[in-house]
């Protein structure tokens, strides 16, 4: 199966590019995630291998600070189920888990953050999904000339 793309946001203060790296065997759960349509694309979608454009988001300089893989497939995210995590769902249950979550893997850190104000600036990214009005995805598709045009602006 060929490998597919995706841009996954973090706040770097909650979890940051630099986290990931420092994680044993450099990989970590990506829970916390509580949208529908994100939760299908890792439900779904993602398979081991494919790439992650690791994004920071809701701080100074939002922006694509590196790369991770994913390193899992799909799973039951354990924080619906804990009453004092931020992500617990009361309608979730063991049996029928509403909220998944995958492992990512660390694979490189950008020199500097590409930042989403350049990344508007850029023609060939015109019709980024990341880059249309009201899209507050945390989780979404990128297809490869996207992926290829940003590593290269890395």
């Amino acid at each position: 199966m060929a490998k597919k793309y995706w841009l996954m946001k973090s706040e770097p203060d909650v979890f940051s590019i630099d986290d990931l790296s420092k994680r044993e065997n450099q990989t970590e759960h990506w829970d916390g995630v509580r949208n529908y349509q994100a939760r299908n694309f890792m439900r779904d979608e993602m398979q081991v291998g494919d790439i992650i454009l690791f994004y920071h988001s809701n701080c100074p300089v939002p922006g694509i600070a590196g790369l991770a893989t994913v390193a899992s497939s799909a799973y039951p995210d354990h924080t619906q189920f804990d009453k004092k995590s931020d992500y617990y769902d009361p309608k979730s249950t063991q049996e029928n888990p509403r909220w998944m979550m995958v492992d990512v893997k660390f694979k490189k850190k950008f020199a500097n953050v590409v930042s989403l104000h350049y990344l508007k600036e850029c023609d060939e990214l015109k019709d980024m999904r990341l880059l249309q009005k009201g899209n507050r995805l945390s989780v979404m598709p990128v297809n490869k000339e996207e992926y290829e045009f940003i590593v290269g602006l890395s």
